[in-house]
């Protein structure tokens, strides 16, 4: 007997299988609010976790897919280390991962070290002149070739997450872009299983129900933890930011980061 359409439909929700590519996720549905994981089933396929345990129970469980999400700190904030650990969670669980890196930063053996499979990792690798002097100009080119080349690959969908990291760029090349620049793009990440992340060191764009991650040095100690002549880690303090349904909402996660050295 042909099954009915409710009994189709519980059964591609039972594996996963109702939300597409195609498929635009409800409004906020993206986001469990902190303190409430709701459906862990559901929850576990609308964000794409850290594997950082504090910190993803402050996120809802991971960054929203089908958002536009922010991390941004300083240099030496822990902004790189839970970068790769996103990245690590995502390909560890067998999912396609992208970075567009406009400065070329990414240390690859750290990246290795950290967990990230390169197999599942596409590195989009720009070219932007920190100290520029008179030629801003090959900055304000290098940052439209490196959003064109984002834009692409959210485009071409596949993709469990998608960076563009800009941190070291310099800030009049990032307040140069557009506007509409950013609207174009979370109207990309719409009805899409990705979750963008944005990273920087100020805050730039997030869709109205992505999120903004931001790492603080904590003032009263030093976040540097040393093993003897060892660098061991980091102790991280970052703060969850997110606008939903209009009432904003901010929350404090703290965690360690420990080093991993490559053979």
């Amino acid at each position: 007997m042909p099954l009915a359409r409710p009994d189709l439909e519980s059964l591609l929700r039972a594996r996963r299988l109702d939300c597409t590519l195609t498929t635009a996720w409800p409004p906020d549905a993206a986001v469990a609010p902190p303190g409430d994981p709701g459906d862990p089933g559901e929850n576990d396929a609308a964000v794409a976790p850290t594997d950082i345990t504090p910190l993803d129970a402050r996120l809802g469980g991971g960054f929203p897919r089908g958002q536009l999400s922010e991390l941004v700190g300083p240099r030496s904030s822990g902004r790189t280390s839970v970068l790769l650990r996103l990245l690590a969670a995502a390909t560890g669980r067998g999912e396609l991962v992208a970075l567009v890196d406009a400065l070329d930063m990414l240390d690859v053996e750290s990246a290795h070290a950290a967990g990230v499979v390169l197999d599942r990792l596409l590195w989009v690798r720009g070219h932007v002149v920190a100290n520029p002097g008179l030629c801003r100009d090959l900055n304000r080119r290098a940052i439209e070739q490196a959003v064109r080349a984002f834009a692409l690959v959210l485009q071409a969908g596949n993709f469990g997450v998608v960076v563009f990291d800009v941190a070291e760029a310099p800030a009049d090349a990032i307040r140069g872009l557009p506007f509409t620049t950013w609207l174009r793009l979370q109207r990309l990440m719409e009805g899409s299983q990705t979750a963008g992340v944005l990273v920087g060191t100020q805050s730039m764009a997030r869709s109205r129900s992505g999120l903004t991650l931001k790492f603080q040095v904590p003032a009263s100690r030093s976040p540097v933890r040393c093993r003897g002549r060892l660098f061991d880690g980091l102790d991280v303090e970052a703060q969850v930011v997110r606008a939903r349904s209009h009432a904003y909402q901010e929350t404090a996660a703290a965690f360690a980061t420990i080093a991993a050295y490559g053979a």
